[in-house]
């Protein structure tokens, strides 16, 4: 494969406004080992090596995983790369909260003191390190108050388990209510949120990200191709007949649990597609890598997780990160493309605010999203 040029290697980027840098591509993990849902594309573990050190040849150093990705195979293939490693050299990210598979053990699950204790430890272990960089909750626990989830991730922050605390899939009031707590206990401060965004699912912006905005939290979006749907593969009026989205098509079972990912096959969204090929063309860069771009140049954003399932896939991906933008009019076109209807009170509260600017605060960021 061709040598990455300095011009080419990753920028760093604070995350959130903690003082952390990370690279502003992700490398996600999720692709590392058995699917536990099934899904296909897996990496075994030499490509998975293969990938990590092809990332890191691109300047990256930042690995985000989970405890559930393969039951825990995908940590433990980060962590056979990464004892090989200089430690200090790499932010390693990883989340709890999902059912590790233990039947006889109903506390394996949720974000509870006992499950978040035990689940850190097992992490730890499959990562072969002694902390981790950033750890994150999964999605939100209705089951366990927040006092006890965020007292807990800060105890771990104290005995040096975990250096910095992150969220993701939350609701913009979960979100909300979690700062509000936060500050009240004087915890250590959520520096991230990971959430599904991308150009054909942006309802994050109504809320979440405005939480976000206004608590400098970094943006990490996952999914930034919607499960391969932005690459450009996939045609108007043709089936997908590969990937992700090629499983999940005729099978209404396997949608319900790939729902995060699956989408309406509609006009609106190959008119978006088909903009953004021609926009790909000018830079002689592919549908996926204008994407990514558009991420990229969003102020939310930190750093964009991307998967791969091999090398030439990964170098595409990562040649988004560096050496080229796109230009305000293409942002703006991309923008009013994928832009979603906004339901009540959004729209309304958003029409009766559009002469009332005050550059002085943060609260009009969500709304001009939507200009």
């Amino acid at each position: 494969m061709s040598s990455v040029s300095a011009e080419q290697k990753l920028p760093s980027v604070f995350l959130g406004r903690s003082g952390l840098k990370v690279s502003n591509l992700c490398l996600g993990a999720m692709t590392f080992g058995e699917s536990a849902w099934g899904t296909p594309g897996q990496c075994d573990e030499d490509l998975s090596h293969q990938i990590l050190n092809r990332y890191v040849e691109w300047g990256g150093n930042f690995i985000d995983t989970a405890d559930v990705y393969g039951r825990g195979k995908s940590e433990e293939i980060v962590g056979s790369w990464l004892a090989k490693q200089p430690r200090e050299n790499f932010v390693i990210a990883t989340k709890v909260r999902a059912n590790m598979g233990t039947e006889q053990n109903v506390n394996n699950v949720g974000l509870s003191r006992r499950h978040i204790t035990a689940s850190i430890d097992n992490s730890l272990r499959r990562l072969q390190t002694d902390y981790v960089d950033l750890y994150q909750t999964h999605v939100f626990d209705n089951a366990t108050p927040l006092e006890e989830t965020f007292q807990t991730l800060n105890d771990l922050v104290r005995i040096g388990k975990v250096r910095y605390i992150g969220v993701s899939n939350f609701t913009g009031w979960q979100l909300q209510k979690a700062v509000d707590l936060i500050e009240k206990l004087g915890l250590n401060s959520i520096v991230s949120l990971q959430q599904q965004y991308n150009l054909v699912s942006r309802d994050s912006e109504l809320e979440p990200f405005q939480v976000c905005k206004t608590a400098g939290i970094g943006v990490l979006p996952w999914s930034p191709l919607k499960g391969g749907l932005l690459t450009g593969k996939i045609k108007r009026g043709v089936k997908p007949a590969e990937g992700r989205l090629a499983w999940v098509a005729d099978d209404e079972n396997k949608k319900s649990q790939a729902a995060p990912l699956w989408t309406s096959f509609d006009d609106k969204t190959f008119d978006l597609i088909e903009a953004a090929e021609a926009i790909g063309k000018k830079y002689e860069r592919s549908v996926a890598q204008v994407a990514i771009r558009w991420l990229l140049q969003k102020d939310v954003v930190s750093s964009v997780i991307l998967g791969a399932r091999n090398l030439t896939q990964l170098d595409d991906n990562l040649g988004a990160g560096n050496g080229w933008s796109l230009t305000k009019e293409e942002m703006q076109q991309l923008d009013d493309l994928s832009k979603p209807t906004l339901p009540y009170p959004y729209e309304f509260v958003f029409r009766f605010n559009e002469d009332r600017r005050n550059p002085n605060t943060t609260d009009h960021y969500v709304r001009s999203l939507y200009d």
